[in-house]
C-alpha cells in the first residue's frame, strides 16, 4: 500500500500546542467530520491542529469488491471473522507515521487519536500499541479489531491513556454488544474506558459533540 493523499488539515488559531488526528469510516474520506471542529465550543486560540486523513483506496469485499477509501479490508457481516490482518497493520503504520510527524511539534501527550467506525477501530488498534503515552483515545461506534494480539503487542505507554468509547443503541452497523465486548475486554486488562451510549443508530448526535468538546478540554487542558 502506497501511503495516503495529503490529509485535510484545520487549525483552531493560535500557537500550534495539541494536535486531533480523526479517522473517518469505511467510504467516506477525511472531509466527512471536518464540520465538526466548530461544533466542539475550542477557543478560537486555543492551539489545536486537526488533522483528518483520507484512507487508501481498496477493494472492499464485503461491497462486492468496489474500491473505495477503507483503512482495511471487510470481508464479512460479523467483523470479528476473517479479519483483514495485513491491512490493519499497514494502516496502523500510517498512524503512526502521523502521529510521529506531529511529535516533532507538540509532545505526544498533547496529541489525541479520534476515529469513527472503521476510523475508531484504527485507532484503538493503533493506539494501544504506541510506544509513548497519548492524551487520549476517542472511539464512535467501534470495536477493537484483532483483540487477541493485544496482550503481547499492547505498549505498557498506552496503559494509563483514557479511551473515550461512544455507541448507539440502535447501530445497525456495528452492534452494541460488539463494541461493548470490546469495552469489557479492555476494561478486564486494567484499561481508563468512558463508555458512553446513545439512542440513535450508526452516527454522531448533538449531545455526543457536547461530551465530546468537553473531553478534548479536559484532555488537553484548554
Amino acid at each position: 500500500m502506497a501511503g495516503i493523499d495529503k490529509p485535510l488539515v484545520i487549525h483552531t488559531g493560535g500557537e500550534h500546542t495539541a494536535s486531533v488526528i480523526w479517522l473517518h469510516g469505511l467510504g467516506a474520506d477525511g472531509n466527512d467530520f471536518a464540520p465538526i471542529v466548530p461544533e466542539l465550543g475550542l477557543a478560537k486560540n486555543s492551539g489545536v491542529r486537526f488533522i483528518f486523513p483520507h484512507a487508501p483506496k481498496r477493494p472492499v469485499t464485503i461491497n462486492g469488491g468496489m474500491i473505495m477509501r477503507a483503512w482495511y479490508d471487510v470481508r464479512a457481516m460479523d467483523l470479528t471473522i476473517g479479519e483483514d490482518s495485513d491491512g490493519i497493520r499497514e494502516s496502523a503504520e500510517l498512524i503512526n507515521e502521523m502521529i510521529n510527524r506531529e511529535s516533532d511539534e507538540v509532545p505526544c501527550d498533547r496529541i489525541i487519536l479520534a476515529g469513527f467506525s472503521q476510523g475508531g477501530a484504527m485507532i484503538l488498534h493503533a493506539g494501544l500499541r504506541y510506544p509513548q503515552t497519548l492524551a487520549g483515545l476517542l472511539a464512535l461506534s467501534c470495536y477493537l479489531p484483532l483483540p487477541d494480539s493485544l496482550d503481547d503487542e499492547a505498549n505498557d505507554a498506552a496503559r494509563g491513556v483514557p479511551v473515550l468509547m461512544m455507541h448507539g443503541d440502535f447501530d445497525p452497523v456495528i452492534p452494541i454488544s460488539t463494541a461493548d465486548r470490546s469495552r469489557r475486554f479492555l476494561q478486564a486488562r486494567g484499561y481508563e474506558i468512558d463508555w458512553q451510549r446513545y439512542a440513535m443508530q450508526h452516527a454522531v448526535c448533538p449531545q455526543q459533540i457536547d461530551y465530546i468538546g468537553n473531553w478534548i478540554r479536559d484532555r488537553l487542558s484548554l
